[in-house]
């Protein structure tokens, strides 16, 4: 999720069956820290419900195969212009720009603001989910993984 602002964005990971999404803002977008922040985001997820990301092409993800060799998942990149293929946090960044417009400077705005817009996000009933929350789902998710382990 990328800001006017030269150089400021968030990285965005979006759960494809129970909508639930986290929210990371590093420093840049630099393919290291980008590496290193999504395998911490995504290293709590139970492995059965990460086994693959698909990614944009931007230079931020060259180091993907890290994740691969790190966390177990399979990496995938979406074609040229087609944002259709990551519909679901697309659609995340969008309910997103409402509480932060594209000419936020993310310097003014504190970590834990962010995380209050995302706690919102995760707690807001869906039709899709049988208005369940996100955060409901993807308990329930955790859970059956649980069970089947």
């Amino acid at each position: 999720m990328l800001f006017a602002r030269y150089g400021q964005g968030l990285l965005v990971a979006h759960e494809q069956k129970s909508r639930f999404t986290l929210i990371d803002h590093p420093l840049d977008r630099k393919a290291e820290r980008t590496a290193k922040c999504l395998a911490e985001l995504l290293a709590p997820i139970p492995p059965p419900l990460r086994k693959t990301l698909t990614l944009d092409n931007g230079t931020e993800f060259a180091l993907h195969y890290q994740l691969s060799e790190q966390l177990g998942l399979d990496t995938y990149f979406c074609d040229v212009r087609s944002p259709w293929q990551k519909g679901g946090v697309e659609n995340a960044i969008g309910r997103l720009r409402r509480q932060l417009p594209r000419k936020t400077n993310l310097a003014d705005i504190p970590d834990t603001q962010i995380a209050r817009i995302i706690r919102a996000y995760n707690n807001t009933p869906r039709k899709c989910l049988d208005f369940k929350t996100p955060a409901e789902a993807f308990s329930l998710l955790k859970s059956t993984v649980a069970l089947q382990m």
